[in-house]
């Protein structure tokens, strides 16, 4: 497991960061956990284009993730395969449980082709196994964090992310999430133990835009570029500066700083620390 870096044949290739894939194990998904997925190029049902920049990518089929595990409670399953996801940051793994059911997981660092994964109040406290909170002692690295009891695996799921239950306090845990923000989460709702693999994620550099459009993503047009008529920053003789008082989106909207979190947010009374 690493990144690796290339000759400079090419321009491109001069200063483009890949990763090895030593921890994958197979190429071959399991055809049973796929899904097609639609590309939607920004649009929404009305084919109004609601988010810029989106459009074109290889065709990618979906994996379906089993982010709840409560219904395998105590049921031991065995580690098949680490796959490569292409929807997501984080590598995944396919799991087998007694009679033959396959699953994919998210692949936490440290799980290898072999172990077994278990879910539970009596499951022991290691990677790759998923528990209540309130068995998982405080400090202990953790993933796939529930915020609802019995609604899956909300957060902390990206590559090489993970948080920390700092403190426990009746029925509620203080969980320091990677973003630095501290959290109330009830003990009942589930996490699963260690840190999501292949952490080197954030050191991969693109070198190219084609990498860019295979990913479905379309160049980022500056709005000083730009005609008057598409964005407020655009026109002018020559090399213009943005003729705002303050960078503002194509609709006027202040940016670059404006708070965009709903002040009577529901959920801001379960945040103790707010990221820095």
């Amino acid at each position: 497991m690493g990144i690796k870096t290339h000759k400079p044949t090419t321009s491109t290739m001069r200063f483009q960061i890949t990763a090895d894939f030593a921890e994958v194990t197979t190429a071959k998904p399991e055809r049973r956990l796929l899904e097609p997925m639609r590309k939607t190029g920004g649009r929404n049902a009305h084919g109004h284009l609601t988010s810029r920049f989106m459009g074109g990518g290889h065709k990618q089929m979906y994996r379906h993730i089993d982010f709840y595990r409560r219904d395998k409670a105590g049921v031991e399953a065995k580690v098949l395969t680490v796959e490569y996801d292409p929807n997501r940051s984080s590598r995944i793994s396919l799991v087998e449980y007694p009679g033959g059911e396959r699953r994919y997981i998210l692949w936490p660092e440290g799980l290898h082709v072999g172990d077994s994964v278990s879910a539970g109040d009596e499951a022991e406290v290691k990677v790759g196994n998923a528990m209540p909170l309130r068995r998982i002692p405080p400090g202990q690295m953790i993933h796939n964090i529930e915020l609802t009891k019995n609604r899956g695996a909300q957060i902390v799921r990206s590559a090489g992310s993970w948080a920390i239950i700092q403190a426990k306090e009746g029925d509620i845990a203080h969980v320091k999430l990677p973003s630095g923000e501290v959290r109330l989460v009830n003990l009942d709702c589930w996490a699963t133990i260690g840190q999501v693999g292949f952490s080197e994620h954030k050191s991969l550099v693109t070198g190219k835009a084609g990498r860019s459009r295979w990913l479905g993503r379309k160049p980022h047009v500056r709005g000083i570029a730009m005609n008057p008529v598409d964005h407020p920053h655009g026109g002018g003789e020559g090399k213009s500066g943005q003729g705002n008082p303050h960078p503002v989106s194509p609709w006027g909207w202040h940016t670059k700083g404006r708070k965009t979190r709903t002040p009577k947010k529901y959920s801001n009374r379960f945040i103790v620390k707010r990221r820095p």
